[in-house]
């Protein structure tokens, strides 16, 4: 088949983009705007010569990489050279066929993005590939290098037992080692704690110190780049460090690079290409990746300087706050969670819209948080949001809604909170009548007394029912004192333990509100048979005469 000088320019632009995804899928995470650019223009570029060709084979040599008869890429040296890093592996024939996905293209770049010569890799690039069983991807290894390789141990260590020495000389020289006179005692002498924290802050300010140098040495490089390739190259190590200062907690560092990289994006005088490149840079603040780390430094018992804390949250986007809310899932510890809710008010403010993904998550306890969070950003048009969410499944979810109803102070969600009140769980109740108590409208107080006076709230623990009526007397008027001395008053000949709860209850109300109107139907229970009912009429009494 011919090949066209077309064909050929294209096997060697993907040679040279194959060494440029080595470097960018090592540094990038691949939530990463520049990982998937360059994933993307890989694929493109397969994807145009597949429209005229079926298969693009690549012959491996030792420096040398040829495409037909051509050759399309040539190494001499030893660093970075990507014939070699094939070649050494025993490959010798790569084919990558029509219809590649870009998820066969991606674990492919993946697996020659690994660094065999530093990372600690178990197999070889043939291993790796042959685990990955890709349909689009074939290969040619050299089976005289494969099992040159099965034979390496044992070889090695035939060599080394070669090379050891007699066990006779071992042993002479372990006696040696003994009678040797010029050998003398050394006094050591142990450090203190002042001594080793001493230690501590010169490593880390020898540490500051070197970051300072590296980062001013970067920013002169920027505006040094002659062309994209040295400018791309850069902002390669500006994001190495970047992951490097959070991976290893040194937030103050990650912060302090974040803080530069904004101002030269943001500086007139810098060229657009560079702003472009910084800005790009600037978006993995938001990545979940970098939330993550965060997240787990805010989760340990490591103290957090709240200073660099705040100007962290001034870099961020409200972008970040997905990344926050899938984290706030994963905190073990109370303080941290805390934390994450913090930010999620702060990031919130400007636009609540972005939690309503998370309304729907799966976990109760992230749905709650949620709700909470709301709640305390305090915008009215949370409740559009918070409306939907009225019957979720679980009641520890239904008491936060009842809270922030309560707070909102929404005409809307009356209907909801008056549902509430016959909930199947109590706290839900407690919650919902204490959340209508808060509304201060007449409409309200008739719901109220509405539950009050149904057949089943006798059932009702005291502590609930005390909170109903507690509720009530928010309204302090006179067709309230006349409802609750009217509950004291009435006689009842059935359900006694429960009769004298109410009125005990309306006994307690009352004394809330201090209307002495109320005192002559208080006088006739004080001597009452029931110690409950006579404790809450004394203590009502007290309260109305006394003030206290």
């Amino acid at each position: 088949m011919e090949t066209s000088s077309e064909d050929v320019r294209i096997a060697k632009d993907l040679v040279q983009v194959f060494i440029k995804a080595k470097k960018t899928l090592k540094l990038y995470p691949d939530n990463n705007p520049i990982y998937a650019k360059t994933l993307d223009n890989i694929h493109a570029m397969f994807v145009d010569f597949f429209n005229y060709k079926n298969e693009l084979t690549l012959k491996i040599k030792q420096n040398d990489i040829f495409f037909g008869s051509e050759q399309v890429y040539h190494n001499p040296g030893k660093d970075n050279n990507l014939a070699l890093f094939f070649f050494k592996d025993g490959l010798r024939e790569l084919s990558f066929k029509k219809g590649l996905s870009k998820e066969e293209l991606e674990n492919f770049l993946k697996i020659i993005a690994l660094d065999f010569d530093r990372e600690a890799v178990d197999d070889d690039i043939v291993t790796l590939l042959w685990e990955k069983d890709f349909k689009s991807i074939k290969y040619l290894a050299d089976e005289a290098f494969l099992l040159e390789e099965e034979d390496y141990e044992i070889k090695a260590l035939t060599e080394i037992k070669n090379k050891a020495p007699d066990v006779d000389m071992i042993l002479k020289a372990y006696t040696d080692s003994f009678s040797a006179k010029d050998i003398r005692d050394i006094s050591t002498a142990d450090l203190t704690d002042r001594d080793i924290q001493l230690l501590i802050n010169e490593k880390t300010k020898d540490i500051a110190d070197k970051t300072g140098k590296l980062l001013q040495i970067l920013f002169e490089m920027l505006s040094l780049a002659e062309n994209t390739t040295e400018l791309e190259d850069v902002i390669h190590a500006f994001n190495a460090i970047i992951l490097y200062a959070i991976k290893y907690r040194d937030f103050s560092v990650f912060v302090n690079i974040i803080k530069k990289t904004k101002e030269a994006a943001e500086n007139p005088s810098t060229p657009d290409n560079i702003k472009h490149h910084l800005k790009l840079l600037l978006s993995i603040v938001n990545s979940e990746e970098i939330i993550k780390q965060v997240g787990g430094m805010l989760d340990s018992e490591e103290k957090t300087d709240e200073n660099i804390l705040d100007e962290y949250l001034g870099l961020l986007g409200k972008n970040a706050v997905t990344g926050f809310i899938s984290v706030l899932g994963t905190q073990e510890s109370i303080h941290g969670r805390k934390k994450i809710i913090n930010i999620l008010i702060r990031l919130g403010k400007t636009d609540i819209s972005v939690f309503a993904a998370g309304l729907k998550d799966p976990r109760w306890y992230v749905v709650r948080n949620i709700i909470y969070i709301l709640s305390q950003i305090g915008d009215n048009k949370a409740v559009e949001y918070l409306l939907p969410m009225a019957k979720h499944t679980d009641a520890k979810v239904r008491k936060e809604l009842a809270n922030a109803f309560g707070d909102f102070k929404n005409p809307a969600s009356i209907r909801i909170l008056k549902d509430y009140l016959n909930d199947a769980d109590a706290m839900v109740r407690k919650a919902a009548v204490k959340a209508l108590s808060g509304m201060g409208v007449e409409t309200v107080k008739g719901i109220i007394i509405a539950a009050i006076t149904e057949k089943n709230f006798s059932d009702r623990s005291l502590d609930e029912k005390r909170e109903f009526f507690q509720a009530l007397s928010c309204w302090n008027n006179t067709d309230t004192v006349a409802f609750l001395v009217n509950l004291l008053q009435k006689k009842s000949f059935l359900n006694l333990l429960q009769d004298a709860e109410s009125k005990a209850c309306a006994a307690y109300a009352l004394g809330l509100l201090g209307n002495k109107d109320a005192l002559p139907a208080l006088y006739k229970l004080r001597d009452s048979k029931n110690s409950l009912l006579r404790d809450y009429v004394s203590a009502a009494i007290k309260k109305i005469e006394y003030g206290s």
